[in-house]
């Protein structure tokens, strides 16, 4: 299955798509709901995808964003349960439709696939801890501090010395992926331009000073 760079061995990606169905989304389109049922795993076949769910309030948070290469909705598929989070298409994204039923088989029929699905659920929840101890450990500047660091890591492009976050985020996307209102990612987001480790521009950050970045994340 998936591993943490996005590729698959043995082919099993292309094994695993073909039996679905493709399907392409629009910047904005929602691949499923929370709280639905699932019918179907998606394998993400390009372009990223923003997993999120709501408080009752209506406030999104920002859960993960997912790449090419990834699954998504695989636990629903396994224990018939509804939805946990809801998938948005961040850009034009192509996917491939599994239907449940056939996505166990898959598994059933291929051991080694079914253990790395291990290792990837196991990789997302110690993500998910992570993230949780960060909103009690660090104030809001740091928290946008580690989120860029990552997108760095994960969506950058270097240009001359520099890192371009390639992953069309907004403000009001990144305070729900730090647990913080917009206003207050703003004023991090200024005072980070402040030190001269960012640059910002319309739905686009350009690291300046990743060390710099990195140090100020911890």
């Amino acid at each position: 299955m998936s591993r943490p760079d996005g590729t698959w061995p043995g082919g099993e990606l292309e094994a695993l798509a073909v039996i679905g169905r493709s399907k392409k989304y629009r910047r904005g389109a929602v691949l499923f709901h929370e709280g639905e049922e699932a019918s179907t795993v998606v394998v993400v076949r390009s372009g990223r995808v923003k997993i999120s769910s709501y408080t009752e309030d209506g406030k999104e948070i920002v859960l993960a964003v997912r790449s090419p290469g990834e699954l998504l909705g695989e636990l629903s598929a396994i224990d018939g349960e509804a939805r946990s989070a809801t998938a948005t298409a961040l850009e034009p994204v192509e996917a491939s439709l599994v239907d449940a039923a056939d996505f166990r088989g898959f598994l059933r029929s291929r051991p080694g696939v079914a253990f790395r699905l291990l290792e990837i659920v196991s990789g997302k929840l110690r993500d998910a801890d992570r993230k949780r101890v960060e909103y009690g450990a660090y104030d809001t500047t740091g928290r946008v501090a580690r989120r860029l660091v990552e997108m760095a890591e994960r969506f950058g492009e270097t240009e001359r010395g520099t890192v371009r976050i390639t992953l069309p985020l907004s403000q009001q996307e990144l305070a729900g992926w730090t647990g913080s209102s917009r206003e207050a990612v703003s004023k991090a987001l200024q005072q980070l331009r402040a030190r001269g480790l960012i640059e910002t521009a319309r739905r686009g950050i350009t690291v300046c000073n990743i060390d710099g970045l990195r140090r100020r994340a911890t």
